[in-house]
């Protein structure tokens, strides 16, 4: 296990509970696993099948995902495929081929193909080592996302009684967690219930007053930063994203209104940070594997928790500190309400209103926003102040809010309660309103008595009001203030209230930065993110599949100048060292020749199992290069040939002229073109293949220049 960490997925240690949770598997156990996003459930089943005889067969609910997660998975070694409908019948033949040929060892499907017949048949002829249900809570009618398409998996079990079973969820209360259980019919699962807690996001609430300047203000401070915003209508997607666009920001809109196309377009223009915000409905983003999505806004209130939860998830899923911002205004609950109401049955009226009553408390309440959502999954916070959260973060002052409040209850008293937030605060603060003319509330006691305070005063001491259930808002869609029989001995003088009044920390304190993480060089990281982004679109991937930011950060802390020290870096895996490890380390030899005063710090070995021989493997897949170029294929045809990136088979013929064998430089790159490639890398000074390239504008390839480089540097070494 140890060993297939390391060298397939380039990690040291295993984060917590995946160790358990693979040794079940290797053991044949079912197991459901309760994993917040960004723990590392993908690795849980992707290992097995690199270890375990036959195909694991992963099903995921969204087709849009799969080729990206395949991606990953081709990225670091392992052999993957999909099948989904936005395939041609001639490639999903091939993949049917590799599936009969035992040549697949993780297979991506979508349950609707696996509510198919025919597939079945299909799957009882092969070898099959594992099946993972992802977003397992989808089985659910109890969770927030339930889908009937999951339902064909309530047979998996008996149809397939000699395979162990695994189910993943990020978001699953214990009452979901049974039913997930008993509907797939899991065999005395090992489970596990990981922490909910992800201490490197930042949630903080603010009042919803201008909401588009609000953000636009937010996106000044996070300026190039990868991030989503949710809001609940199509309309007021399209909104945002063209006022953020009129603003200069790179932004697109995300909903189900868009057509399949678009959607996809969209999606990919985010993942491979082609655009850095995404203003998208609640339709985009499930298990999305995008990792270096650094803060997650909600414009609107969201309707429930658990999607809250799993959606403020998808920020920081590489470890670093992200952002969770939500912007609440009470003037969201009765649109919310309103689609409530429209719901037939009224069991699921009462558990959708008892959800959003639990939202609106967490937004509304002056508590620890992580404790907050800890609790609703049943979990306990042991600390007293979390330090990464607006609550926790921010000067908090009590406050006696008595005398304002009666005035307020007694405004609401003196018109029947039959009223809703505004019209009451019109009221206090004197408003001359035709509707208050009209209902001679110009004449009542209370009108005016709080005019030499502003609207938003009276704003905050209905929000402690609500919050403390000293009102409460009833109706539909047009709720109205009710007192509550701790309002009337409020406002009679029998009981007095405090208001918590929080001064929000612009700076993030010190202990927000994560354990384990130190500051790095952001110059440098800043080019190796310019390297990321030109490989990915090479290779055809978003830029987090060849490198997480945390994995570069990691090497803008230690500097990997040689591959021996890129291999301790991790999130570098052996094919990962193979195919982009020369391009690392020449950019960072690059950087440290023009910064000679850097101090590298030290770094402890990293030791390999002694059952492992990573540079044999490596050795071997790059003489099969060799081999077949000996037989006369070019580039093209032994990537064919071999199944893999036309660039991967570059850095081979690169490492193999490295090391002087028997390379004929002119099967490369035409004796002419080599000439003058030489002549600029002498010209401009320097091993960097990036200023070549461009000085050449674009008439000399990356890969052209890489296999120049390698050949002037043996022939003068």
């Amino acid at each position: 296990m140890l060993n297939t960490l390391k060298k397939v997925f380039g990690f040291q240690s295993f984060r917590p509970n995946q160790e358990s949770i693979i040794k079940n598997i290797l053991d044949k156990k079912d197991v459901f696993a309760v994993m917040p996003t960004g723990g590392g459930k993908s690795l849980c089943y992707q290992l097995p099948a690199k270890i375990m005889n036959g195909t694991t067969v992963v099903i995921s609910p969204l087709i849009s995902l799969m080729k990206d997660q395949v991606d990953a998975a081709i990225e670091n070694g392992i052999s993957a495929a999909f099948l989904n409908s936005s395939l041609s019948p001639q490639e999903m033949s091939g993949i049917y081929h590799k599936l009969k040929s035992n040549n697949l060892e993780l297979l991506y499907i979508a349950p609707e193909r696996f509510a198919m017949p025919s597939f079945l048949e299909t799957l009882k002829t092969i070898p099959i080592s594992l099946f993972a249900i992802d977003e397992a809570h989808c089985i659910s009618e109890w969770g927030h996302d339930f889908r009937p398409d999951y339902l064909s998996l309530s047979g998996l079990t008996q149809t397939f009684p000699h395979i162990p079973v695994t189910a993943f969820t990020a978001t699953a209360t214990p009452r979901v967690q049974e039913d997930i259980i008993s509907k797939i019919g899991l065999r005395s699962p090992y489970v596990i219930r990981a922490s909910f807690n992800r201490p490197n996001l930042f949630y903080q609430v603010k009042s919803k007053i201008e909401i588009e300047s609000q953000i636009l203000e937010f996106l000044k401070e996070h300026k190039d930063e990868p991030g989503i915003i949710y809001r609940t209508t199509r309309d007021s997607v399209f909104r945002l994203a063209e006022f953020l666009v009129d603003h200069g920001i790179s932004a697109l809109p995300y909903h189900a209104g868009l057509t399949a196309e678009e959607r996809k377009r969209n999606q990919e223009a985010f993942s491979r940070d082609k655009v850095t915000i995404i203003v998208a409905t609640i339709a985009f983003g499930m298990g999305i594997d995008k990792s270096n999505v650094r803060f997650v806004i909600h414009a609107d209130l969201p309707k429930n928790i658990e999607g809250y939860y799993q959606e403020t998830g998808r920020a920081g899923r590489d470890g670093e500190p992200a952002n969770c911002l939500l912007f609440f205004g009470r003037q969201d609950i009765p649109k919310i309400r309103y689609f409530i109401d429209q719901m037939p049955n009224e069991n699921e009226q009462s558990i959708a209103m008892e959800k959003l009553n639990q939202t609106v408390k967490y937004a509304s309440h002056n508590v620890c926003r992580r404790r907050q959502l800890l609790e609703y999954f049943g979990e306990n916070y042991p600390k007293e102040n979390c330090e990464t959260c607006d609550i926790c973060t921010g000067n908090v002052e009590k406050v006696d809010i008595t005398t304002d409040a009666q005035i307020l209850m007694s405004a609401i008293s003196r018109t029947g309660q039959y009223f809703g937030i505004r019209h009451i605060i019109d009221i206090v603060a004197g408003a001359d309103t035709k509707r208050i003319r009209e209902l001679q509330h110009n004449e009542i006691k209370t009108y005016g008595a709080g005019k030499h305070k502003e609207k938003k005063h009276w704003q905050f001491i209905i929000n402690e009001l609500l919050a403390q259930d000293a009102i409460v808002q009833d109706g539909g869609q047009y709720p109205v203030l009710i007192l509550t029989k701790k309002g009337t001995d409020i406002l009679y003088g029998k009981e007095r209230i405090d208001g918590l009044k929080r001064e929000e920390i612009k700076k993030k304190p010190k202990a927000f930065r994560v354990s384990g993480f130190e500051p790095y060089d952001e110059i440098l990281f800043d080019r190796l993110r310019v390297l990321r982004k030109r490989l990915a679109e090479e290779h055809r991937v978003p830029p987090y599949i060849i490198f997480s930011d945390m994995t570069l950060h990691e090497m803008c802390i230690y500097y990997p100048a040689t591959l021996t020290d890129m291999k301790s870096i991790s999130g570098v895996g052996d094919t990962k060292l193979e195919r982009y490890g020369t391009d690392f380390t020449e950019e960072i030899k690059a950087h440290l020749e023009e910064n000679p005063d850097i101090s590298i710090p030290d770094r402890k070995p990293v030791t390999i199992p002694a059952n492992t021989s990573p540079q044999k493997v490596k050795e071997g897949t790059i003489e099969k290069t060799y081999e077949l170029f000996n037989k006369g294929l070019s580039i093209k045809e032994i990537a064919k040939t071999r199944n893999l990136a036309t660039s991967t088979i570059t850095g081979h013929l690169e490492n193999l002229i490295r090391d002087g064998r028997d390379i004929e430089i002119d099967r490369l790159v035409d004796p002419a073109k080599r000439n003058t490639i030489e002549e600029l890398f002498l010209t401009l000074k320097t091993w960097n293949t990036g200023p070549v390239v461009e000085h050449s504008k674009g008439a000399v390839s990356y890969d052209e220049a890489k296999l120049v480089r390698a050949y002037v540097q043996q022939k003068t070494s």
